[in-house]
Formats: structure tokens, sequence, C-alpha cells
């Protein structure tokens, strides 16, 4: 093969990731520089333009642009100085982003340089967008290119690009420029996410539900998918604020016979010095200045009503539209389907609404092993997670629409992923790790569905995955062991719902652990708590197998590594 140079740009600081060194950023248990560097390992001589790392092996020169973040332009200009001793006829171009860029990939555009007379190679991605950060030039044409340009200070890519390249469509080429982009890296890489990183992960990347017009008292767990603004003032008319007597004018009032209460027909009006006897949510009549608490007021024999010395005076009447107006904004988009809002939205005379949602879900409970009725025969166990996880889901706001258990065929996951398009979310038990029996993730690959979080950096739950299938549908991919399911579950479904809904994220309740340095681990860690006096406690030793260490507990406690007595945890509440 025709020798050739590499220039491996790591500028280091990313604008638009907040300045972080992204060249150094890890994605599959390597940095993107080293994925960078292994792909032009076959290069006679290597040079990589950017900060100084003193931990590259001393055969890569090392330089760096003039002046320092002046761009690309003046980083290859820098890169090929470096090299000004090499008679190489070739020099590889890259930027230390691509990290799933191969020596396979470099070996490529470097043959279709020596086979062709372009001046330039570029990769393209298989969108067909080139990467002229990734390609092969003949060095006469680099230099020439760079010497014909007045400066190459904070020049763009496309000014160097000389007429008639060739760009050749490879895989691996795609860059990382931005959080989202490194997160879904790391996401095909394989590599196990954080909890916060899930959830990220689940709202960037999942599929948001179609909207359709709903009865919002059907409609629980669903997001609003648009604002809902007040029908009807509320109140509709001014109305009594206590029960008492509504009053027209300065006291003493004549007390008239009539009562006005609540649903009933509005009393007469009041001429001054009238008063009648009112009950809350009763129209006040025509004339009234206020209304008079029972507790505030003295009937003498006579029939005249007095207000009794030293009580407050207060109109404790609720005025038409004092708390909403005909369109004023009662839920805004986003906003999740409670029995709040529909209450809210029925006291304005709503009652349909544009709505995402509510989740359908399918449960499948996996394994020859589990028996959910029936005498157990030798080596089976009892179903334990099957009948709570329907309400467990509830309380996420999920509706379970099938329970089914799968047994564990060759073809069994094939077939259940294939007939997973009438529902929106999948929820599997069990047969997510790696064993001869845990089937799900080969067949997730067979049916090309996305991987959204490849596994949890969490314990328990490491084994969970969640994908989306070419239909739309979620799969939610639990550990079979029944605590690490109910822990996965909790903290993952509610941001599951809001990223198929629509909704605002879920709040996070954040309590005092007080003993959280016994808890924690080198991984984050679920565990059963219960709030105590000062603070909560979580349990240091749990028992996974089953659910009876929740007997008794009011939440599961999210427990970072190396928390701190005292330290504040996400609580999950537990559903009773």
């Amino acid at each position: 093969m025709t020798p050739a140079d590499a220039i491996v740009l790591a500028g280091g600081r990313a604008s638009r990731m907040g300045g972080v060194d992204k060249p150094g950023l890890m994605v599959g248990g390597r940095s993107m520089l080293e994925a960078a560097l292994a792909a032009v390992a076959g290069c006679a001589a290597r040079v990589v333009v950017g900060p100084h790392r003193p931990g590259l092996d001393p055969d890569i020169r090392q330089v760096r642009e003039s002046p320092p973040g002046s761009g690309p332009v003046a980083a290859i200009e820098a890169g090929l100085r470096a090299l000004a001793d090499s008679a190489a006829p070739l020099v590889v171009v890259l930027a230390a982003d691509m990290p799933f860029l191969t020596g396979a990939t470099v070996a490529e555009l470097l043959r279709v340089a020596a086979d062709s007379d372009a001046q330039a190679v570029f990769a393209a991605d298989r969108s067909g967008r080139p990467q002229y950060l990734a390609g092969v030039w003949r060095r006469p044409a680099l230099r020439a290119a760079l010497d014909g340009l007045d400066s190459v200070v904070n020049q763009p890519m496309k000014a160097l690009v000389p007429a008639g390249s060739v760009t050749v469509e490879l895989d691996g080429v795609t860059d990382c420029d931005t959080e989202d982009e490194v997160r879904r890296a790391r996401v095909r890489a394989g590599e196990p996410l954080d909890l916060a990183q899930a959830r990220a992960a689940l709202r960037a990347e999942l599929t948001a539900l179609p909207v359709h017009r709903g009865v919002l008292r059907d409609a629980r767990g669903a997001a609003l998918a648009e604002p809902l603004t007040a029908a009807e003032a509320l109140p509709r008319f001014d109305v009594s604020a206590m029960d008492g007597y509504a009053v027209a004018g300065d006291g003493p009032w004549r007390l008239r016979r009539d009562i006005g209460f609540a649903g009933g027909q509005r009393p007469a009006g009041l001429r001054p010095g009238e008063a009648v006897r009112i009950a809350t949510g009763a129209h006040v009549p025509e004339g009234t200045d206020r209304v008079v608490r029972d507790e505030f007021a003295e009937l003498s024999p006579d029939q005249l009503l007095h207000r009794l010395p030293d009580t407050p005076l207060r109109e404790d009447i609720r005025r038409r539209g004092e708390d909403r107006e005909v369109g004023d904004l009662v839920a805004s988009a986003g906003t999740p389907v409670t029995l709040a809002l529909v209450s809210a939205a029925a006291s304005v005379e709503v009652t349909e609404a544009a709505v995402r949602g509510p989740v359908r879900a399918r449960i499948v409970v996996t394994g020859d092993e589990i028996r959910s009725t029936g005498p157990l025969r030798a080596g089976q166990t009892r179903d334990s997670i099957g009948p709570v996880l329907p309400d467990l889901l509830t309380a996420c706001g999920v509706r379970t629409v099938d329970l089914v258990h799968l047994r564990d065929t060759p073809n069994g996951f094939d077939e259940v992923l294939a007939a997973a398009d009438d529902c929106d979310l999948l929820v599997v038990v069990g047969a997510t790790g790696r064993g001869a029996a845990d089937q799900l993730r080969g067949a997730l690959d067979r049916a090309d569905a996305t991987i959204v979080v490849p596994r949890l950096r969490m314990r328990p739950g490491g084994s969970t995955i969640v994908a989306e299938t070419d239909s739309g549908t979620t799969v939610l991919g639990l550990p079979g062991n029944p605590f690490a399911a109910v822990a996965t579950a909790l903290a993952l479904t509610p941001a599951l719902v809001a990223a198929r809904t629509g909704a605002q994220p879920p709040r996070p309740l954040l309590v005092p652990l007080a003993n959280a340095a016994a808890v924690a681990a080198p991984v984050t860690r679920v565990v059963p708590a219960r709030a105590a006096e000062g603070g909560w406690l979580g349990d240091a030793a749990v028992r996974t197998a089953h659910l009876g260490g929740l007997i008794d507990r009011d939440g599961l406690a999210v427990v970072a590594p190396g928390a701190r007595d005292g330290d504040p945890v996400e609580i999950l509440p537990l559903p009773r």
C-alpha cells in the first residue's frame, strides 16, 4: 500500500458541549482520540494537533495550531509542517471525534486514493454527507490548498477542499459534536448508562404517541397535547363563600323569610337594609354587598340581623370569574392527566381534550421455571412479580392490557416482537442477561430494533434494556429477579411514560438519607427505605429473590456512589 502519514485533530474544547475535552471522552471503553490513533496505527508517521497530552506514545508527534483554537484548517497546517521531514505521498486527516472509525475504514480511503487521480478522497456517512475531517490527501495537493489561502486561521474546511475530490460511503464515520451524539455513540457501543443518562435517553429517543381527542376522566396516565383553557367562568356567577346572610347596605338588616341554597333558585334582589339567609355556594341576590358569616351575626327577637362587635368586616363573596375567566389557561401542554386535572377541567366545563396516551402495555413473563397457577413441578418457581406488576405500572401511569407467559423457545421472542405493534409498551420480565436462555437481546437485534438503553449502571438492574421497534413499540426488558424488576420499573417507567406522552419530566422526590454511607456502593444502588425521625433510613442488606423486603417500607432510595450520611437521595414511592 502507498505510504501515508496521519494528522489527527484533537483540538480539545468543544463549545457545543460546554467546553469539555471532546477527544478525551470515553466511548466503548476508550477515548475518541485513542480510536482515531488506532485507526491510523499503520501510518508511517502520526502527529496529534491540540493541547499536549503526556500519556501518548512518544513516537507520536504533538503540535499546537497557532493561535490555539483557530480551527481545523490552522490545525492541518500545523500538522503538515510537523511532518515536513516525511516523504510519504499521502496524508490522512482525521478528527478525533469518530469513535467507530477503524483501520479498515482508513485502509479503504487509502486504497481509493492510490487507485484514483483525485487530489483528495473523503469518507461520507450512509446518508451521503461528506466528512471532510475523515479523508486522504495527496501531499502536494494539501500543501497547495493551504498555500492558496490568504490565512488559515478560522477558515471552514470547505475552503480547503479541492475541485474533483472523491467521496466514499463508509461505516464508522459518524462524528460526535453534541452531548446527544456522544450518548448515542455510547449506547451503540453497549456501554451501561447511569440512571440520569438512561432517563435522558428515553426523553430524547423514544417516539411520542399520536395525538387524539379523549374524554379526560378516561385518560388517566395521558398528557395534554395542547393547552387546556376554561370554557366557562369559575365561578359562573357570584356565590356565597360561607354559610351566613347576604346583606345590602349598612346594618342592622331586616331578615326576609326566603333562603338561598346552593343549586337552588336565586333569591330576589335585596334592597338596602335587607338580609336573606344563604348557604355556601348559593347564587347571591342582586344588590348584595357582602355575606355576614353565621358566627359573626346575631339575630334579635324582632328579626333584625346585627353584625357582632369586633368581628372582621369581610365580603365573603366569590365573584364571577374570580378563579377562571373564559379562555384562561387551566393547564399547559405536557401536563399529565391526573385526578386534579380532571376535576379542575370539569369545574370550567371541559370534559375532553387533545392528549397523548395513556401508554398501553403488554407484560411478558418469561422462563420455563416460572409458573403462575397450578402446582409447582420440580425446578419450578412461583411467579411472584407478574401478579403485582400491572398495579405497579398503573401507579406509573401505564395501562396494562395483557399479561402473558412466554416459555423458553428459540423463536418465542421473535414472535412476541412481531405481534407487539398493537401495544405501546412491551414489558418483558427476564431473559435480559447474556445467558443461554436470555434471548431478548438477540431477538431485538434480529428485529432491527433501536437500542435506547443497552444496560444500566445500577444495582440491581444492570441487565435492563430499553429499545424501540420499527413499529414504534417501546420494549422495556426488566431483570427476572423480582426486586430488581420492581426497582428498575419504578426508576425508569415514569420517564418512559413522559417520553411517550410528551409529559413534563416528573420531579424527583428528594429526602435526606440518614445512613447513606452504610448503603452506598461503587455504583448507584436502589434499596428499600422507610421514613424515620430525622430522615429516611435505607436497608443495607437486601434479599432480592422476593419482595418481602418491601413490606412495611415507604419507598426505594436511589443512593449515589460515595453518598454520605444525610445526603439527599431520590425516593421512588412504593404503590400501596
